[in-house]
């Protein structure tokens, strides 16, 4: 995937974006604004890419909220649309420090 064209799609005048229920349940329990994902959106970064995800290929990117807080959104697309996975701010648990690189790889 492509950030940039991830963003053009977002962007667009007619843009279809879908949120998946399970994307907006966890923003609310994780107190993460539609703004904050909006702003990772805008600002970030494909750190692993899921070409072989069913039903359309995602992606994990990296991003900042408008507070500067380190974000991770799981996005799909089917080249027409902008489907929102989940999202979560991520942590040393998983990530090496720079939130970006999973640790075992």
């Amino acid at each position: 995937m492509d950030i940039e064209q991830l963003q053009r799609l977002y962007n667009a005048a007619d843009s279809n974006i879908k949120w998946a229920k399970h994307c907006l349940e966890r923003m609310q329990e994780r107190d993460i604004s539609m703004n904050d994902v909006e702003s990772c959106m805008q600002t970030g970064e494909i750190i692993e890419d899921y070409p072989d995800d069913f039903p359309h290929p995602s992606c994990l990117i990296f991003g900042y909220t408008k507070e500067k807080k380190a974000l991770h959104i799981v996005v799909g697309s089917n080249g027409d649309t902008v489907f929102f996975i989940t999202a979560y701010y991520p942590n040393t648990d998983k990530f090496e420090t720079d939130l970006k690189t999973r640790k075992g790889k």
